[in-house]
């Protein structure tokens, strides 16, 4: 059977306005709810978030989830129930495994930790959910900066529970049909897509041309089912593009 490319533009997405927190969702989320949008592979969530200096999320649980987050702008406070304390900056990999469960806070207050300044600078970072493959593991959490990695071009693999990335330089994740990379390209740059059941695409800045669907803009995203190497080229500014490769799906209903 042939690919399917179903592109979601960033002004479709949910939104969250709470003050302190500008959220947009990919997928339903919180109250936000379609039945027809509650995931896509093995992703649950894709969150967008800027969040205010001196605030953020104040301690919540998780429970047998894998959540990797990506920042792209400022510095985001992580602290757990698991003694993990840390900020996460452009370019560091952060993953966290809520296992049996675990408690955690994110929050844009740097300066508690670093002894620096308070800033007033907001921080604006990507989370994402994946399903694992196995419930009632042990929480854990795992970071990695991969900033010379990416100043080298081409896809970096991010995050991965895929045998074949064992060996590379990347967080893992307990999901043995998920991996998640990611590149900053250069104007005009050419890549390709993974082959795969389903790819994520999600244009984190700047801009794409996606093979077969046109142009993908700041915030757009594109789901493809059974990706064939797809190429993408960025546009004249440039793009930090996101793409989640999938081997399984679950299912919601």
């Amino acid at each position: 059977m042939a690919s399917t490319l179903d592109v979601r533009r960033a002004d479709e997405r949910f939104h969250t306005r709470a003050g302190w927190l500008d959220s947009h969702h990919s997928f339903s989320f919180s109250h936000h709810w379609n039945p027809d949008n509650t995931h896509f592979g093995l992703l649950l969530v894709s969150n967008d978030d800027i969040v205010a200096p001196g605030t953020g999320f104040d301690t919540h649980p998780h429970r047998d989830m894998e959540i990797v987050t990506w920042v792209l702008d400022g510095n985001l406070v992580h602290q757990d129930s698991e003694g993990h304390n840390g900020v996460i900056y452009p370019g560091l990999a952060q993953r966290m495994s809520a296992g049996t469960g675990i408690l955690h806070s994110e929050k844009n207050d740097s300066w508690t930790l670093t002894g620096r300044p308070e800033h007033q600078d907001p921080v604006h970072f990507i989370q994402m959910w994946v399903i694992p493959d196995e419930a009632g593991i042990r929480p854990g959490y795992e970071q990695l900066d991969i900033n010379d990695e990416l100043a080298r071009g081409g896809w970096t693999t991010l995050a991965s529970g895929m045998s074949q990335h064992a060996d590379q330089r990347a967080i893992g994740i307990r999901q043995k049909h998920a991996a998640l990379h990611v590149s900053r390209m250069r104007p005009g740059e050419t890549l390709q897509i993974v082959t795969a059941p389903f790819a994520h695409l999600f244009v984190a800045r700047g801009s794409v041309g996606l093979e077969g669907a046109g142009p993908l803009a700041t915030g757009d995203a594109g789901r493809v089912t059974r990706a064939e190497g797809q190429r993408i080229t960025a546009g004249p500014e440039g793009a930090e593009v996101l793409m989640w490769e999938m081997n399984a799906a679950v299912s919601m209903r």
